[in-house]
């Protein structure tokens, strides 16, 4: 066994905790390109995004240039039932592979919700409380969000109305049931409950579905329920906000134990976990103060990053939110019914496909069956079942590692466990039954998806 002069676990003291949520944008010298009117082509300003979001949260999107937001103490107060959330050097790892490499990884699983998404869903919960709003719609794909604002509403005394991704909604039952334990209602997506679902329905039938369309309706339903308003799990910058303070005690820990990481390793769907990992050692980067290496994994099955276009899209499906810059495989896009239903997203979030454009971070795709070795020998050697997405993290994190040991390079490798995997049983019984594939899109289909990008000026 290797040498334990750190611990496997490193825990800050919650004296230590992050009092602020840090704004990598502020450091960006090329920041994100601004939201655009979905009718117009014109940037939005606060009062358009009113009209959908909570007006603090508005605030946030928006602020390209503030550093660090200060923590309000009630979401603090929250935060201290699970945070701050461990550390971890994979000792075991490290010896099976037989790695010269250090491994660490952040771990986001010790609530409820079994990921890091109660971070922002706390947070977009006590603004809409604060704004003396009724309830709040939302999209899930994997669940793991849904459940997080289930959560926090329960805890605020909000209202929760979920459009889950019909593929998860059969795939992950209990992490439905988990929902509407806390009190949500759960559609699954697309639905004949809104405008947009049941075009989506005309037009695809039989489809599984996508966080695209479940994003639509949500949007749909909150717009036109008096007193609700629309939150999000992912890609918006205010969450990755919320996210950043994920990587804030990751690195007060590593600092406290003289680690610095050579790569930092997190699964992309729309960015959130990943933003919020990376953010202050990006924003090193970026003062020049420091460097290290981003790499950012995907599945195959939904590569936006490693085959998307970088251009102004929909966020949705349906084309009724705001027009993003980011890498894309066009809002058409439906992926395979993958099991990491929380990566199949059709776009990135602003900010983190800015960094891709501007070369700072790398971004490689993988294969969903490698995935599921990659998570089943993790969790046998420590002792901790992932989640699919967080697996993809895995997966490339052990690559690397070994690499180190076909090289001799004694790496620091960081990389973020942002979720368990028990409510993925299913998924784990299909790759066991030899029954998961891995599908992946071709040329063609991705290029007619990109075709009917919208023309941005």
């Amino acid at each position: 066994m290797a040498n334990k002069q750190i611990p496997y676990k490193i825990y800050l003291e919650e004296s230590e905790m992050p009092k602020a949520w840090y704004n990598l944008r502020a450091d960006m010298k090329n920041k994100p390109a601004p939201l655009l009117d979905p009718g117009t082509h014109q940037p939005m300003g606060a009062e358009a995004l009113s009209g959908v979001f909570c007006e603090e949260l508005v605030k946030q999107e928006l602020d390209n240039d503030t550093a660090y937001c200060p923590i309000p103490e009630e979401i603090l107060d929250f935060y201290k039932m699970y945070r701050p959330a461990p550390l971890v050097r994979a000792y075991c790892l490290e010896e099976k592979l037989q790695t010269p490499a250090k491994i660490y990884y952040k771990f986001e699983g010790n609530n409820t919700s079994g990921s890091h998404k109660l971070n922002s869903a706390i947070a977009q919960a006590y603004y809409a409380k604060k704004q003396g709003l009724r309830g709040v719609t939302t999209e899930t794909g994997a669940g793991q969000w849904g459940t997080a604002l289930s959560m926090a509403c329960a805890y605020l005394g909000l209202e929760c109305k979920v459009y889950m991704v019909k593929c998860s909604y059969e795939q992950k039952p209990f992490r439905r049931e988990v929902m509407r334990t806390y009190g949500a209602s759960v559609t699954p997506s697309p639905s004949m409950e809104t405008e947009v679902g049941r075009k989506i329905l005309r037009e695809h039938p039989g489809t599984t579905g996508s966080l695209g369309c479940a994003i639509s309706e949500a949007v749909e339903k909150a717009v036109n329920t008096e007193g609700y308003r629309y939150v999000l799990g992912s890609v918006l910058n205010q969450v990755m906000l919320h996210q950043s303070v994920i990587g804030l005690e990751t690195k007060a820990a590593m600092d406290k134990y003289g680690v610095k990481p050579d790569m930092i390793i997190g699964c992309a769907g729309g960015g959130s976990n990943l933003g919020g990992l990376i953010a202050p050692f990006m924003g090193e980067k970026l003062r020049g103060e420091a460097d290290y290496r981003f790499i950012a994994v995907e599945p195959a099955s939904c590569p936006s990053l490693t085959r998307g276009v970088y251009a102004y899209d929909y966020c949705d499906t349906g084309m009724v939110c705001p027009l993003a810059k980011m890498y894309t495989l066009g809002s058409g896009f439906i992926p395979s019914a993958s099991h990491a239903g929380g990566l199949r997203y059709h776009g990135m979030n602003s900010v983190l496909s800015q960094l891709h454009a501007d070369g700072l971070m790398e971004a490689v795709s993988v294969k969903q069956t490698e995935v599921f070795e990659a998570a089943e020998q993790f969790a046998r050697v420590e002792g901790i079942l992932p989640a699919p997405e967080s697996s993809h993290a895995i997966k490339v994190a052990m690559d690397e590692a070994i690499r180190c040991r076909e090289t001799g390079e004694e790496k620091t490798i960081l990389f973020g466990l942002t979720g368990t995997g028990y409510f993925d049983m299913m998924s784990y019984e299909k790759f066991h039954d030899g029954k998961m594939d891995d599908y992946i899109p071709t040329d063609e289909e991705l290029a007619a998806a990109v075709a009917k990008l919208p023309k941005v000026d």
